[in-house]
């Protein structure tokens, strides 16, 4: 009996090593991308589904969002520079009032429609993290507070996600729906070019983040959802754009579709990408434990979960004052945000 207690100590000790190289292996298994995302790996590969909005047609040349900033004292990068390095920005003056409007317009949209906001923790433990997705495979791109064993969230979706982690939710409470204010970090590790001018791909930047809670055959409607709310506030914004349907290859681990609306950019005379959604289906839910207990007494079930950008300021920021520009210096402000508080016009 000695020597089968000694070999079962040998044996369990052999097997903690293989679930731990197993369950390492199974962490860096992306989701199967949805049939109907489109082939392919790259950026290239996308899927144009629509352009909406008249692009500007401006008789001067176009100036970029620094450029116009920097003359109007409302963006000052030397002194963030100075303050905290490159990629941070202080912004001033009315521009900071535009930016409260944009988060207040936003915010009272998507309650409207039923989305609950949420001002959520931007310092996670590595649980949330790993169970959105986001590590292993993107570590180097977080900010990490290692003396509390915490790190800085660069989306709120990581947050809103825990919100019921562990959790078997009663029937008939789906869906569950948030809109999360925050601050986000990200190091944007490899980034450089034009791209690292001015507020476009900063290390800090408010966001307005939805998230869903679903049963799995609801999700793909919930996911047009999203889709047609990040739209509306484009379009009430102004703001001339299209809808891209990411290939499969280029997804990221969490999403099996994924589809982004891309505002068009003056200065650079291309599209770039403002907000994104993303149907995660049970993926993150697998990893989060979140389940829901069916109307039909059933076994408990994982959830789907869903997340869509509903508005990064910066980045919006950056397309209302190119697509606002005038031939005088100044900055036209659409309706929208002039009724929830802001300036009428930067000049």
């Amino acid at each position: 009996m000695r020597e089968v207690s000694a070999r079962i100590k040998a044996l369990e000790s052999e097997l903690e090593a293989v679930e731990a190289d197993r369950s390492e292996l199974a962490a860096t298994i992306p989701n199967p991308p949805d049939p109907e995302a489109p082939d392919g790996d790259t950026e290239e590969d996308a899927v144009v589904l629509r352009e909406v909005g008249e692009r500007p047609a401006l008789d001067f040349e176009p100036r970029d969002h620094l450029e116009i900033g920097r003359a109007l004292g409302l963006i000052d990068t030397e002194r963030a520079a100075a303050a905290s390095g490159s990629r941070f920005a202080y912004l001033l003056g009315d521009l900071v009032l535009v930016e409260l409007a944009l988060i207040r317009f936003t915010v009272e949209l998507l309650a409207a429609e039923g989305l609950v906001p949420v001002v959520p923790p931007v310092l996670v433990r590595e649980g949330p993290l790993f169970g959105t997705g986001f590590f292993p495979g993107e570590r180097e791109m977080i900010y990490e507070v290692p003396a509390d064993e915490l790190f800085l969230v660069g989306t709120s979706e990581v947050s809103l996600a825990a919100l019921h982690a562990d959790e078997i939710i009663e029937p008939g409470a789906l869906p569950l729906r948030y809109a999360g204010i925050s601050t986000c970090f990200r190091r944007e590790a490899g980034a450089a070019g034009r791209d690292t001018r001015g507020i476009f791909r900063v290390h800090q930047f408010d966001k307005v983040e939805m998230f869903s809670f679903v049963e799995p055959d609801a999700a793909r409607e919930e996911h047009l959802r999203l889709l047609a709310l990040e739209e509306r506030i484009l379009g009430a914004l102004e703001i001339p754009y299209r809808v891209v349907d990411i290939a499969a290859g280029d997804l990221g681990a969490p999403a099996a579709r994924k589809f982004d609306c891309e505002g068009w950019i003056p200065s650079q005379g291309r599209y770039r990408e403002l907000t994104s959604t993303s149907n995660t289906t049970d993926y993150q839910a697998r990893r989060l434990g979140c389940r829901f207990r069916p109307a039909d007494g059933a076994a408990p079930e994982h959830v789907s979960t869903l997340n869509g950008t509903a508005v990064a300021v910066g980045r919006t920021l950056v397309a209302i004052i190119e697509n606002g520009q005038r031939s005088d210096g100044s900055v036209a402000i659409p309706p929208a945000l002039v009724a929830a508080g802001a300036p009428g016009e930067l000049r």
